[in-house]
């Protein structure tokens, strides 16, 4: 992607909000880990795979951080300057922010895969329903990547990109609210199923966030204040639907656990 000159206060924006967001998908890996041990075995699957992707996410995470601080480098500061360094300049080196991509070409199938293996499903609509959505999904972002590239001047590769990509984004969130109704209301248990009712409404708004971000630059940010409010955007919507998500699934599964605990005894 193109890169741009960013002031002191641009650039440390992103770089406490990149480590913020890393020091987040670190945490919630260890404790949705950790707490796997103490639900039943037959829901430790949807716990496990939780911490998968926010353990994917950091690793990538890091990669991002690593690639946003050697992209700029701050100049010595001059006797006249004091200990004021002024703001960053470029260093040559790209800023890669196709790490996010290949982030969520992975993780969000397997959001959506620890959703399901919550609910009530068979196996055969639990099949159907993790090929179709993870197929969307992944469609989705492989057809908003190219549009991610061009954040001034002509954006009409951004917005076709978007156009298209918000075709299968509506179809996931159709079937995460309509869909797999169905399934929600099977749950007996009222706390159970507004828990469930809970990650899907929360994954559906924060994953709204996503193409808001994307129409930034068309809403009037450019260049490098494009840039900043982009990776912001995506930190946050990372932070609810990864770890936010994941702490409602290990919720879920520890509510089925102690219910079925209690029946047996």
């Amino acid at each position: 992607m193109a890169m741009y000159e960013v002031t002191d206060l641009q650039y440390q924006a992103v770089y406490n909000v990149l480590s913020f967001a890393l020091a987040s998908m670190m945490a919630a890996t260890a404790f949705l880990w950790f707490r796997s041990f103490g639900v039943k075995d037959q829901y430790r699957s949807a716990v496990v795979i939780s911490g998968l992707v926010t353990f994917i996410a950091s690793y990538h995470y890091i990669r991002i951080f690593n690639s946003w601080v050697d992209a700029y480098e701050y100049p010595e500061p001059s006797k006249h300057e004091g200990l004021e360094a002024g703001s960053p300049m470029l260093t040559g080196v790209p800023f890669n922010d196709a790490y996010r991509y290949m982030d969520w070409l992975l993780t969000v199938p397997l959001l959506l895969i620890e959703i399901l293996l919550v609910m009530k499903l068979s196996e055969d609509e639990y099949n159907q329903k993790a090929w179709a959505l993870g197929l969307a999904s992944a469609l989705m972002i492989i057809c908003g990547y190219y549009g991610e590239l061009v954040v001034s001047g002509d954006l009409t590769p951004r917005w076709v990109c978007w156009f298209i990509s918000m075709i299968f984004f509506l179809y996931v969130v159709y079937e995460l609210l309509v869909g797999l109704a169905g399934a929600t209301n099977s749950e007996a248990d009222p706390v159970i199923k507004s828990k469930i009712l809970m990650a899907q409404i929360v994954t559906v708004i924060s994953w709204c966030t996503y193409p808001i971000v994307y129409l930034f630059p068309m809403m009037g940010f450019q260049a490098a204040a494009a840039v900043v409010v982009i990776q912001i955007g995506y930190c946050v919507a990372d932070i609810i639907s990864k770890c936010g998500v994941g702490v409602l699934i290990y919720q879920i599964t520890y509510a089925k656990s102690t219910k079925e605990s209690l029946l047996s005894q």
